[in-house]
């Protein structure tokens, strides 16, 4: 494969945004079933509707050209696909030719003691955690496959390999709001940003309420404030979070809110599903269908111009709102269907 990168138009939508961040589901298994993500008896994919890893790099490879700088692996659990180092192992290439900025990783941490040297190797320094309790009842509970220890075995060698580890909770109203502070400690002494997610509307609430779970992080960042000064703070990461500093420790705290705070107006992203549909809103049905002209012929102009009529279909925003205390804007697929 041609690694020389030509250089291109650069993918705009029709809003003026730059598309610089692909999300990549590589899998929709996972060894964990959190209740929010997916439901405990789901049916996953058929192995020959997805993408193999060479179309996986092949996908990503025209994304790159076409001026993606950041690439996010995701899943269900990315670690859990056969060979997928393979597929890390390829991207290293785009890094090394410095088209590509950034390769990272969102994980549930359960493969990490596995992984996490290789990773490194691989050009990944940082990945997202997630991680909702430090009480091993509850994480059994919501993980409702998962085990703790396991987890905090691989984020101690995630860190051990200098991997910077950044911890993703999501905010559950009666689940974990009393252990706020302890996350956040706990994230302290180890030297991990933390952030903080609102609950989406998305996969079969006939079997979890997300009403009923929905915990604002307006009322969050309220209880940290009552503790701690908080300096709101200007960076971003290329993706949807707003930050603050707590000054008394330091620590970069973020929040993720598409529920009370629409964050639409920048998003520089889209999302690639392990079968090769391309989301360009993940609060939104419409998708494309890159597998079809990906195998319908080895000349990369037609895939790239089916991308490109992709992105021309960005939408200024999603539709979630909890407003009247009723789901709006409701996603019937799993969010490990789109990858987060």
């Amino acid at each position: 494969m041609n690694d020389i990168l030509p250089a291109i138009p650069p993918l705009i939508d029709p809003f003026a945004r730059a598309i610089s961040y692909l999300r990549v589901s590589v899998t929709d298994r996972c060894d964990f079933r959190c209740v929010y993500c997916m439901s405990e008896s789901m049916t996953f994919l058929p192995k020959k509707e997805l993408l193999t890893l060479e179309e996986l790099d092949r996908l990503c490879s025209a994304f790159v050209r076409m001026g993606v700088e950041k690439l996010r692996i995701t899943g269900g659990e990315p670690l859990v696909r056969r060979d997928i180092m393979t597929f890390f192992r390829a991207m290293t290439r785009h890094l090394d030719s410095g088209a590509l900025k950034e390769l990272t990783l969102t994980t549930n941490g359960s493969q990490l003691a596995r992984f996490a040297g290789e990773l490194f190797d691989t050009g990944v320094r940082r990945i997202n955690v997630s991680l909702d309790t430090l009480d091993e009842k509850k994480f059994a509970d919501i993980t409702r496959w998962g085990r703790l220890a396991q987890v905090l075995d691989g984020i101690d060698a995630a860190q051990k390999v200098g991997l910077k580890v950044k911890i993703n909770a999501v905010a559950l109203k009666g689940f974990n709001e009393d252990e706020l502070f302890a996350l956040q400690g706990w994230c302290a002494t180890r030297g991990m940003d933390l952030t903080f997610i609102e609950v989406m509307p998305m996969g079969d609430l006939g079997n979890e309420d997300r009403l009923d779970q929905y915990w604002s992080l307006k009322d969050l960042r309220a209880r940290l404030g009552e503790r701690f000064t908080l300096t709101d703070l200007a960076e971003r990461t290329g993706g949807p979070a707003r930050y603050v500093r707590l000054e008394e420790t330091g620590q970069k705290i973020g929040f993720i809110t598409p529920l009370t705070h629409n964050f639409c107006e920048s998003c520089n992203r889209v999302r690639l599903t392990c079968t090769g549909e391309l989301y360009m809103c993940l609060g939104q049905e419409d998708m494309a269908d890159l597998r079809a002209p990906l195998r319908a012929s080895d000349n990369d102009a037609v895939l790239e111009d089916a991308i490109r009529a992709a992105i021309a279909r960005k939408p200024k925003g999603h539709d979630f709102d909890y407003s009247r205390q009723v789901v709006g804007g409701q996603m019937t697929r799993h969010m490990s269907h789109t990858g987060g």
